[in-house]
């Protein structure tokens, strides 16, 4: 008997955690994950975007616009803030972070500042806004590399059917 063929990649691998960590945010709107991996395809953290701890859910506003401190925005923290505050308890030097969305600029200097050294993303549907230009701006400038990632799958079930294991 010969392996498996149809696994998947480690790139598939990784955004299928950072899409399942999504499914945690409890936005109505946009479900955003994150996933940070080490040189040896270990995950050290993950998040998704969602309130602080201690700030209730059911209390904050989710709305998307208003006035400003009346909408989602003030709030929320997202997915890839998340995971790098989310680690292990380890240096983040040369780790690469999967996230559904390209970073915003926000998000991108704390990618920087914790040494992450490569993005991998899945969608780019802000690509051409200022916060996407300044994002790319300083990852250029900081030598961090970015691509979107390369499936080969378009989607992937979980199934919770113990018959199913």
């Amino acid at each position: 008997m010969e392996k498996r063929q149809d696994y998947i990649s480690w790139d598939e691998y990784f955004m299928g955690v950072a899409l399942l960590s999504a499914r945690r945010s409890k936005d109505p709107n946009t479900q955003v994950g994150a996933c940070i991996v080490n040189d040896k395809n270990k995950i050290v953290g993950a998040g998704y975007n969602g309130l602080p701890m201690g700030c209730d859910d059911d209390v904050f506003p989710w709305d998307k616009q208003g006035e400003f401190l009346d909408t989602k925005y003030p709030y929320v923290c997202h997915a890839e803030l998340n995971a790098i505050l989310n680690n292990i308890g380890m240096d983040l030097r040369g780790c690469k972070i999967y996230t559904a969305l390209f970073p915003c600029n926000e998000c991108t200097k704390a990618i920087i500042q914790s040494g992450i050294t490569e993005v991998i993303y899945l969608s780019d549907k802000y690509e051409g806004t200022d916060p996407a230009k300044a994002s790319r701006r300083m990852l250029d400038t900081a030598g961090v590399t970015y691509r979107k990632v390369k499936a080969t799958i378009s989607s992937l079930l979980l199934s919770f059917n113990e018959a199913d294991v």
